[in-house]
């Protein structure tokens, strides 16, 4: 494993110690930013864009930690990308644009997600999914970050080909770069991965798609061969959702498990990056050696032959749930607020998906017994009850 830059008690101290404690952590880094000058990390070119960057990005899932990130950026890490969820997408923004402060603009990349209003069903877009409602959204993202344009803006939460395709959003991404406030245009899905990367193949149109893959997938082959046609048609492909997604409720974080999956990832030499949302000094230190050696240890190969099979907190986003649930939820996002909560550890994530959904009163307990026979044998409706418990809770008990 790679050296630790902070560890956990160094940083508690710092943390604890106020602004002294501040003035303590921004040395110490600085010291480690010297010996990151002898690390090679491993570098890809994401697709047509040009762009030269780093295996591993940094996702900013979490409320940000300022600290943290001057520590991946010193560390060499120049890529950041930024969660949908409004509130908490809002407040990195903010204070990604005064971490960036004073560096050169050209010396990192920044990538902005911009989700518009869609049917949670059939993942259609709704009314309010207009060229002006996007512009307007992306715009005052723009300004949060106090930035004259970002790297790459993306379509995001892209679930049908048809929605790939949806002239009001595509009006606007073009309006975007033709003012210069984006480089690049690029296309988010964690659904119908297959179907949407080969929408975005076929539109002629991005230049960059995000797309969930990691090992547990059932039809991970199947991404894996339209990860392929996109990067043979100069696409640049970023993995998501490649570690924590895995992991089971009582199993806690491992370095194990977090690189295996990640090696797993980015082996697959047409990924040009992975942007796992690390949130801790540790998961930094983690990606970071990942970003040295893509090669598998006995144990991490290991950890992938026997947990290929353990479908963790992973939803597959087959959709068959949606046809067979009496009341219509959108069963898949309901199990990403689960994952969020008991996988990534982010009630603030998951309760934000909680209540982006509309859910009825008393969802799940009114159709006796559930119709749902999930994928991964999940028992559906005691999740959603579970997770549902969130919208209930003040949003200044959740940390």
């Amino acid at each position: 494993m790679g050296k630790k830059l902070v560890n956990r008690r160094t940083f508690i101290k710092s943390t604890a110690a106020g602004v002294g404690g501040f003035f303590f952590l921004a040395s110490n880094v600085r010291g480690e930013e010297k010996k990151q000058s002898n690390r090679k990390f491993i570098y890809r070119i994401l697709g047509k864009t040009g762009i030269k960057v780093p295996v591993i990005g940094m996702g900013m899932l979490q409320p940000g930690n300022p600290a943290l990130v001057r520590a991946a950026f010193d560390a060499g890490i120049n890529h950041f990308d930024t969660t949908a969820a409004p509130a908490i997408q809002v407040n990195n923004l903010k204070m990604f644009g005064e971490v960036s402060k004073g560096r050169k603009r050209e010396s990192f990349i920044i990538g902005i997600k911009v989700h518009s209003p869609e049917d949670p069903v059939t993942h259609l877009y709704k009314e309010g999914a207009t060229t002006e409602a996007f512009l307007e959204k992306f715009n005052f993202y723009l300004k949060c970050l106090d930035m004259e344009y970002v790297d790459i803006l993306y379509h995001h939460g892209v679930a049908r080909r048809e929605s790939a395709f949806y002239e009001p959003i595509i009006k606007a991404l073009e309006k975007a770069k033709k003012d210069g406030k984006t480089r690049f245009l690029g296309i988010s899905t964690h659904m119908n991965m297959p179907e949407v990367i080969q929408a975005a193949i076929d539109s002629n149109f991005y230049e960059v798609v995000i797309a969930a893959y990691n090992f547990r997938q059932k039809h991970h082959l199947q991404v894996k061969e339209a990860i392929a046609r996109a990067s043979r048609a100069g696409l640049g492909c970023i993995g998501i959702k490649a570690i924590r997604g895995s992991l089971e409720e009582i199993e806690p974080p491992s370095s194990t498990n977090a690189v295996a999956a990640l090696k797993w990832v980015l082996q697959d030499s047409n990924v040009s990056a992975a942007i796992p949302g690390f949130s801790t000094f540790e998961q930094m230190n983690l990606d970071l050696s990942v970003m040295e050696d893509l090669s598998f240890t006995d144990s991490e190969r290991d950890y992938i032959q026997k947990q290929a099979s353990i479908l963790g907190l992973y939803c597959q986003g087959c959709g068959q749930c949606e046809k067979q649930c009496f009341a219509r939820l959108p069963i898949p996002d309901l199990m990403r607020a689960y994952m969020y909560a008991y996988g990534y550890r982010n009630l603030t994530l998951a309760q934000e998906t909680i209540l982006s959904l509309n859910l009825p009163r008393g969802v799940c307990e009114d159709c006796g017994q559930c119709p749902v026979k999930c994928l991964n044998g999940w028992n559906v409706a005691g999740k959603i009850r579970d997770v549902a418990r969130l919208r209930d809770v003040p949003s200044e008990f959740i940390v």
